[in-house]
């Protein structure tokens, strides 16, 4: 592992099989860049649909690099774990930070943020950046 402090990211999902696919394509779209710490944390324990507080606090802590972990989510109840999570303060690593950016997009423009050494500030800005992106 790098002694370089790297922004972590987490994907949160209800399915494992759709934080994994982001994650890929997110890492690949990223190029040869570094090497970001990203996680999926998808479904639940048993491998149904649905999040896990668990789960998501394992990825975060096998993220984080001390320079914070940015966490997108795709829909209600993993905005709420992680919210919940949040709040109870010792379940995450410090500078862990629930990014408000569309789950795909967002997800793809953080890891190519954070891929240059940029800063929680920076991959945050990102990723919400990523709600403007037309398609038409």
């Amino acid at each position: 592992m790098s002694d370089e402090k790297l922004v972590g990211i987490v994907l949160v999902s209800h399915s494992a099989q759709v934080a994994a696919s982001v994650a890929e394509l997110a890492r690949g779209l990223a190029g040869s860049g570094t090497a970001v710490p990203l996680a999926p944390a998808g479904g639940t324990e048993g491998g149904g649909l649905g999040t896990s507080s668990e789960l998501i606090a394992a990825a975060a802590a096998s993220v984080d690099r001390g320079a914070g972990v940015a966490v997108l989510t795709d829909l209600g109840s993993a905005v709420l774990t992680v919210k919940a999570l949040l709040a109870e303060g010792d379940e995450l690593p410090a500078g862990t930070r629930l990014v408000d950016a569309p789950f795909v997009e967002g997800a793809v423009a953080a890891v190519v943020t954070a891929s240059t050494g940029a800063d929680l500030d920076a991959v945050e800005a990102a990723a919400m950046e990523a709600y403007t992106y037309r398609k038409v």
